[in-house]
């Protein structure tokens, strides 16, 4: 018996001991769920002690530490993950071989996390992965949601949104701390006061209690050695605490408020259509901060005992617009609570604070009431008109008699609060997140603030983790790639460079075609198994898969925006099936496979719109005899990552066809890329950084006008009236070919309108140059040597667009902060005194 096997029968009398004393039962009465617990829960144990050495190193050491607020997390299933983090893929094989337990039925127990709703979040997953695995010193918080954002349901074509249920059952993966509650205050009456220095500062009185409760989730960094390092997400949820429930409230008939601050963390973005949904999303924001930034200054105290280095040990990055209240509660509370001047408050938030833009859509630089932030919030209000005033005054004597330029930068205009606008005043560093993104920012969106403060915006392009999405997701394609070029780029993916020498060899090509032809079958196995759409009478009817792997698979998965361009996808299909219809014997089209995945908000109607054409394009496709064996279009309903980790690995195209200059950098982009799949795509976001590092020639399916041309005229009449095959295609949304009843015919008529009227996003500009990139497409497949070879030179080129350099630029451009691996003395002390409790319950 070898040491992984001794170490195996350890593990697995472990897991016996946890299945008796959680259950009752023994291991071969255990449900799999009971099981997956128990299993988890021994796999947890060991890597706790490597949690508890991480955390001892970096207070030991004391580093500057890195905090990362986000709204949003999407981190998947993390068993399958963690597992393959800490270099357990064949131990964990041979203790389920010893306890006669299957890997994908224990795996399959395990729901992905409702924390988040796409890209924003998925990107805070990456980017967590790789702080741990970099090992740098870094906390991550966000909120714990009940149900997440929603379960998409398709029914009869139609968006219908459910609860997530994700915490249904126990989440082995996330430890409640009680201990570390916390209290966040709402409303009030504001007291008048000054601190020692003569500074007003506002406290408060008859205040909502809403107490906090935090579990902490870990993150595990890949180390092929023992020493990998784990850091913290630490979620916040107000539902556990019976204490939220406002009883007075509930015993006047009042069950609205009664149960308000006890749903604070029910959904992920709560419909804000309605004055309620509005007041839980701000109350929401400020729960974050406010928990978050009362831990960190409980963590620096415990530390250092004092608060004088706070602003030189402490780094907060506020992800997005969401936690810009952070701002506004850091210099509240230094003012309030930690002797600091308002001065040395401000200068504090400068030095700690920096914030990363994401879009540059209007209704993402998110805007508050000012009305009703000053009721729920009243103190962070003072401080914002405070702070407003003071900014103010600094543009008036940087920019004398300009008050244009005071209205665009000021905090405060016409009874909104803009919060990207404070989180620019509160940071030192305020990043894009592609290269063409940030130029953006710069010309467009916050050119008073570039001018006037020219150092503050820099770029940090996004990137997504190659453990996650190709050595976990794509197995045959890792093994495929590691044979080429070693194993390196699983932690410098700036090394799989090399398998570009591998374009022009037949093996490799061929070895490469057959593993996506493999993935691919996986991809159509789960389509005719698993995936599911609804119908009006309740019966569950199976997404048909019309053709087999040979087809191309052209995949479009992500969040449904008008800018994201679904409705130019399907537009294209319906050019191609009356091509089809035209001319039933020609040779010229392959059969192509459109997958489409993505949730809508559930108040955005026009992206519902385009969900219910898909799904009714898709449907006559189904029916119709003539198309059926060479055009497919299936969606596939609640789009998330563990569907990813299938669709991914078998795409073909990448359909990556944003309006340029609305994408602010694209994530899936990377995925996709990194998996195999070729790029169809305009020139916007990071698809721009992505062209430039694989190469004009290997990147053969550009199309569509530049965000520079799109600021010209946009005449959709004209194309329409023009253009007979585009014309044809535009009507066939209201002449009935789709449409089967009332309510499709007027969703198909409101596109159809949109399209020759307004056109906002461009979709008829672009469809020509679309429609001939595709059939350029259809082209390279037809001659798979020359496909094979493009793909591996798109592999070799991605080397940039991992997470880790994104950190690596985070760590060095915004945070200055070092590196510090889990200490190996450190790790020893924990793993004996841990091995000496061990010995007296394992025998």
């Amino acid at each position: 018996m070898d040491t992984l096997d001794l170490q195996a029968d350890v593990l697995a009398q472990k897991v016996r001991h946890l299945i008796i004393t959680s259950s009752g039962r023994t291991v071969d009465q255990a449900s799999t769920e009971e099981f997956f617990i128990a299993f988890c829960s021994c796999l947890r144990e060991e890597i706790m002690v490597n949690w508890s050495a991480t955390m001892n190193t970096m207070e030991s050491s004391g580093a500057r530490m890195a905090y990362f607020l986000s709204l949003e997390y999407l981190p998947g299933r993390l068993t399958r993950n963690n597992i393959t983090n800490i270099g357990a893929t064949e131990l964990v094989q041979r203790i389920l071989k010893k306890l006669r337990r299957g890997v994908h039925d224990l795996l399959s127990c395990e729901p992905d996390a409702g924390l988040g709703n796409g890209g924003l979040g998925r990107l805070a997953s990456c980017f967590l992965d790789s702080l741990a695995t970099l090992s740098y010193p870094a906390w991550a918080y966000g909120l714990r949601y009940q149900y997440g954002i929603f379960e998409q349901e398709i029914w009869d074509g139609r968006q219908v949104e459910k609860p997530d249920c994700w915490l249904l059952n126990a989440n082995p993966w996330e430890l409640r701390r009680d201990s570390h509650a916390l209290h966040v205050h709402y409303r009030g009456t504001i007291v008048p006061g000054c601190n020692r220095h003569g500074d007003e500062i506002a406290l408060l009185d008859h205040y909502e209690d809403v107490r906090a409760i935090p579990y902490d989730v870990p993150v595990i960094g890949y180390n092929a050695m023992e020493n990998y390092s784990v850091l913290s997400l630490r979620l916040w949820s107000a539902k556990e605490s019976p204490r939220n429930f406002q009883l007075q409230s509930y015993n006047a008939g009042q069950l609205d408020l009664a149960a308000e601050n006890t749903s604070l963390t029910d959904v992920l973005y709560p419909n804000d259509n309605t004055e309620f949904g509005k007041r839980m999303r701000l109350k929401q924001e400020y729960l974050l901060v406010a928990a978050s930034l009362q831990d960190i200054f409980r963590y620096h105290r415990h530390n250092y005992g004092e608060m004088k280095n706070f602003a030189d040990k402490t780094r907060i990055q506020i992800n997005d617009t969401h936690p810009a209240l952070g701002v506004a509660e850091l210099i509240r509370c230094l003012t309030t609570d930690y002797d600091y001047s308002w001065k040395e408050a401000r200068d504090a938030c400068l030095e700690i604070c920096s914030y990363t833009n994401h879009t540059i859509l209007r209704e993402a630089l998110e805007e508050w009431d000012e009305g009703r932030l000053k009721d729920l919030l009243p103190r962070q209000h003072a401080v914002i008109q405070k702070l407003n005033w003071d900014f103010c005054n600094e543009v008036r004597t940087r920019f004398p008699n300009d008050e244009e330029k005071v209205r665009a930068m000021s905090i405060l205009e016409h009874g909104r609060v803009r919060m990207a606008n404070l989180s620019i005043v509160g940071s030192h560093k305020v990043n894009g997140v592609a290269a063409l993104h940030t130029d953006i920012l710069k010309a467009k969106i916050f050119p008073e603030f570039h001018q006037m403060y020219p150092d503050r915006l820099v770029n940090v392009t996004n990137g997504v983790t190659q453990r996650r999405w190709l050595l976990d997701a794509n197995p045959a394609l890792s093994a495929f790639i590691t044979e080429r070029i070693g194993k390196e780029w699983i932690t410098d993916f700036r090394t799989v460079s090399k398998l570009a020498k591998f374009g022009g060899d037949q093996r490799s090509q061929e070895e490469l075609l057959k593993v996506k032809k493999q993935n691919k079958e996986a991809l159509l196995y789960f389509i005719q198994h698993e995936s599911v759409l609804h119908s009006s009478e309740g019966k569950t009817v199976a997404v048909p898969s019309c053709l087999g792997s040979d087809a191309l698979f052209d995949v479009h998965i992500k969040r449904f925006h008008e800018y994201k361009r679904q409705l130019l996808n399907a537009l294209h299909v319906i050019m191609v099936y009356q091509e089809i219809l035209d001319a039933p014997q020609s040779s010229r089209r392959i059969p192509r496979f459109s997958l489409f995945g993505g949730k809508a908000a559930p108040a955005y109607v026009r992206a519902k719109e385009v969900i219910q054409l898909i799904a009714a394009i898709a449907r006559k496709l189904h029916k119709s005899d003539a198309v059926h064996d060479r055009l497919c279009v299936a969606f596939i309903e609640n789009y998330n990552v563990s569907k990813a980790e299938i669709i991914i690995p078998a795409a073909d195209l990448s359909e990556q066809i944003s309006t340029a200059g609305w994408e602010a950098s694209g994530t899936g982009n990377m995925k996709l890329s990194i998996n195999g799949a070729l790029t169809i795509g305009t020139d916007d976001g990071a698809n721009v950084e992505m062209r430039q590092s694989v190469g004009d020639r290997w990147w053969p399916f550009l199309f569509g006008q530049s965000a520079e041309q799109n600021e010209g005229p946009n005449h959709p009449w004209d194309i329409y009236r023009q253009d007979t095959a585009i014309r044809r295609a535009v009507d066939a949304l209201k002449d009935g070919t789709f449409a089967r009843n009332a309510a499709e015919e007027a969703a198909f008529s409101d596109i159809h309108r949109h399209l020759i009227e307004h056109d906002t996003y461009r979709v008829l500009q672009d469809l020509r140059s679309y429609y001939e990139a595709q059939k350029k497409v259809e082209a390279l497949y037809q001659t798979p040597a020359k496909w094979a070879e493009t793909v591996l030179h798109n592999i070799a080129g991605m080397g940039p667009f991992s997470a880790d350099n994104s950190i690596r630029n985070y760590a060095e451009k915004i945070w200055n902060i070092q590196p510090y691996p889990c200490d190996k003395n450190v790790l020893a002390k924990v793993r004996e005194e841990y091995s000496l409790h061990d010995r007296c319950r394992i025998v």
